[in-house]
């Protein structure tokens, strides 16, 4: 039943964000409103489902006018629907057969999200020249830096490109921990397990204003720590 309600509103949010691209295609060339198409989708999908009593904290540490590179940690595809509660703007990296599912993939287009196809090094150079542009034209990119989800509570080792782009872009770090969304959809799952209180915190930023080129590690650690921290 959650996932019948969950895919009813997908493509109804393809739909509508449709519509409003060529609606307002001249007019929104970052496809900011588009994005914000996904802001109600994501109460909805939090609000349908009985397995969630969602806890959002650290808004406050969100400045509206600064451009991030944002960086979470990843545990399942619940991650998605919960990070859009933060209603931030940004381009997701995302992982290309991601973008190949019906109506899930279909709106990342619209959204004109970052692709990313693993193990294809052009590819990978391709993603921070988009991110870079991106972070130039004033929009945040959203990073999950362990590269995959992880299969346990724990998290994994952060790789290096994000925070190399941070301090190259001299954009501070956002960082948020997402906690309980591995218990409610396990890896390589699509079903809902079990009822857990998700929380997402969004945590101070990190300004990257002092660091320089080859001092990426200290703030992959510096984050990585913060969202531990949790």
């Amino acid at each position: 039943m959650i996932w019948t309600i969950c895919a009813a509103l997908t493509i109804l949010l393809y739909f509508v964000m449709l519509f409003v691209t060529i609606i307002l295609y001249p007019f929104d060339k970052q496809r900011k409103i588009t994005h914000s198409q996904c802001f109600w989708w994501s109460d909805a999908v939090v609000a349908s489902n009985p397995y969630w009593d969602l806890k959002v904290s650290g808004l406050e540490n969100i400045d509206k006018n600064k451009t991030y590179v944002i960086v979470a940690n990843h545990q399942s595809l619940a991650d998605i629907a919960v990070i859009y509660q933060t209603r931030m703007q940004f381009k997701w990296v995302a992982k290309e057969s991601l973008f190949k599912v019906p109506f899930v993939g279909w709106s990342l287009s619209l959204a004109k999200h970052i692709k990313l196809e693993r193990g294809n090094f052009s590819s990978i150079k391709k993603v921070y020249r988009e991110a870079e542009r991106w972070l130039r034209g004033g929009m945040s990119v959203l990073f999950f830096p362990e590269g995959t989800r992880s299969e346990t509570n724990e998290i994994g080792e952060f790789q290096n490109g994000a925070f190399k782009l941070a301090i190259k872009e001299k954009v501070p770090v956002l960082p948020i921990a997402l906690e309980g969304t591995g218990s409610a959809i396990a890896k390589g799952s699509w079903i809902f397990t079990m009822k857990v209180p998700p929380r997402l915190t969004v945590l101070p930023a990190i300004d990257t204003g002092g660091f320089k080129a080859g001092d990426f590690e200290q703030l992959r650690d510096m984050a990585r720590r913060a969202i531990k921290s949790v």
